[in-house]
């Protein structure tokens, strides 16, 4: 099970040119297909003096979800590219796309994917990389008696509080990493029951 994983924040930009013709990145940060679509058709109305917009995009911890669209450039010179480079940099929850402006002269395939590759690169280079996990949650319940033991180890765990009610009975959710979660689970249920946490 995957629990980390590396995204963009915000956005990014970059350009490229080539025999006249412009190439205009852009990545933002996305988490759903239905985001990435609607970036898609937001740009395609913004630069629909374009001769194409083409993109990518890579989603999930696991990074199954993906997609590519050469936007009317021969098969494989564009969105592949493009997607080459978010996976070279093992990034998700991100779409880059690219905006060409024609110049008049035909590139060829070759010269094609490299102009796509290249922008998708140096967009990519100037965005903001950080490094996520993929969270679950635990939820307890125990008298007030054992908040001190289950304090400490929430705190020993790094364990992030996320719902909570006291009174003679307590109730509690944390939110922690899932390659953690079971040994949350394991030492929370040893400190109510009053027995050692053997691992």
């Amino acid at each position: 099970m995957v629990d980390e994983y590396k995204t963009i924040t915000g956005t990014s930009q970059g350009t490229y040119s080539e025999l006249r013709s412009k190439f205009l990145g852009f990545a933002h940060h996305v988490t759903t297909a239905e985001e990435a679509l609607s970036i898609v058709a937001d740009y395609q109305k913004k630069y629909y003096d374009a001769r194409h917009v083409c993109w990518a995009y890579m989603l999930g911890a696991e990074r199954e979800v993906f997609r590519s669209n050469d936007n009317g450039e021969p098969s494989g010179t564009a969105g592949k590219p493009i997607l080459g480079q978010i996976n070279s940099r093992e990034l998700t929850d991100v779409i880059v796309l690219v905006v060409r402006y024609f110049g008049g002269v035909k590139l060829g395939t070759s010269g094609l994917i490299e102009a796509y590759r290249t922008t998708a690169s140096e967009t990519l280079d100037a965005a903001e990389v950080e490094c996520r996990t993929v969270d679950g949650t635990c939820s307890v319940d125990f008298d007030y008696a054992d908040m001190n033991a289950v304090m400490k180890i929430s705190r020993l765990m790094e364990a992030r509080i996320v719902e909570q009610t006291c009174d003679m009975q307590c109730h509690m959710t944390f939110s922690i990493r899932m390659g953690k979660l079971d040994e949350l689970e394991k030492r929370l249920d040893c400190a109510l029951r009053h027995i050692p946490y053997q691992q």
